[in-house]
């Protein structure tokens, strides 16, 4: 069976035990997953079974936007309720204080992820290292904050969201906020990714691929055949002929080309839709 869709992952249980869950429902041995959300995250996650896991790459994903409540006070080196060390009693802020320095978040962002994050250190993951003790640096990255929103502040909890590019460390966005409020420490209690570019939870119903892809739709005028059997397809019967990815319409299946130098070559040949 090929399938695309998006499903909502539950908190507290991995994305990869998650997807095992999935395929039992579906009877499907091949199956993945685009974008993981660690146990303490819930929300959507893109799933492809059969030849659809061959597709995130060409996906639109993004920007991505999350909810979150940050914890004022509260000391983790997660960042979130796992490893909360204390909790220290914070003062008070007005709704504007707490608005102003989400809206400074805004733009073109350098910040430092956390030390418990899916980063590679010589081929290990941070939070692995981070877990066994081991001390080591992580270099800063840049992300691009489209938008921010207060959506509640109940004292000391501040609900927020924020729409953001591809890698963003919303953890890291909520220690921001705490330092910018001048504060030592600050925790999230609740993580949930609301959507992946255009796609949206909608009780895992199949997505249509023809209208979720992120490449232009080129055009064959030669022979359908060609197309049929992966045959070479020569540049002059496709009416785009620039150079980049495409996807062409062979009815019920898909094929993505890439052109390069005047030359066609199949990136993914006969992707059928159903």
């Amino acid at each position: 069976m090929n399938r695309l869709f998006v499903a909502y992952k539950p908190s507290n249980i991995s994305s990869n035990f998650f997807l095992t869950k999935l395929k039992r429902k579906y009877n499907q041995k091949k199956a993945g997953f685009s974008g993981t959300l660690d146990p303490f995250a819930k929300g959507v996650l893109l799933i492809g079974m059969g030849s659809h896991t061959k597709l995130f790459r060409f996906l639109d994903k993004t920007p991505k936007t999350y909810r979150a409540t940050l914890w004022l006070g509260a000391k983790s080196d997660s960042l979130d309720t796992e490893m909360i060390e204390r909790i220290d009693e914070v003062k008070e802020f007005s709704e504007s204080q707490i608005l102003d320095v989400l809206k400074s978040l805004e733009g073109e962002l350098e910040y430092e992820p956390p030390i418990f994050s899916a980063k590679r250190i010589n081929g290990q993951r941070a939070y692995d290292l981070a877990r066994a003790g081991v001390e080591f640096e992580l270099n800063k990255i840049n992300s691009t904050i489209y938008e921010t929103k207060l959506i509640s502040y109940c004292h000391p909890f501040v609900t927020f969201e924020a729409t953001v590019s591809e890698g963003t460390y919303i953890r890291s966005l909520g220690l921001l906020v705490a330092k910018r409020l001048g504060l030592e420490y600050g925790s999230l209690s609740m993580l949930e990714r609301l959507n992946e570019g255009q796609f949206f939870y909608d009780n895992e119903k199949a997505l249509d691929i023809k209208k979720s892809l992120n490449i232009e739709q080129n055009f064959y005028n030669g022979d359908q055949e060609n197309l049929k059997y992966g045959r070479v397809l020569a540049l002059e019967d496709l009416e785009n002929k620039k150079d980049g990815y495409y996807w062409i319409d062979n009815d019920d299946n898909i094929s993505i080309i890439k052109i390069e130098n005047k030359q066609v070559k199949y990136e993914l040949g006969r992707i059928n839709i159903c």
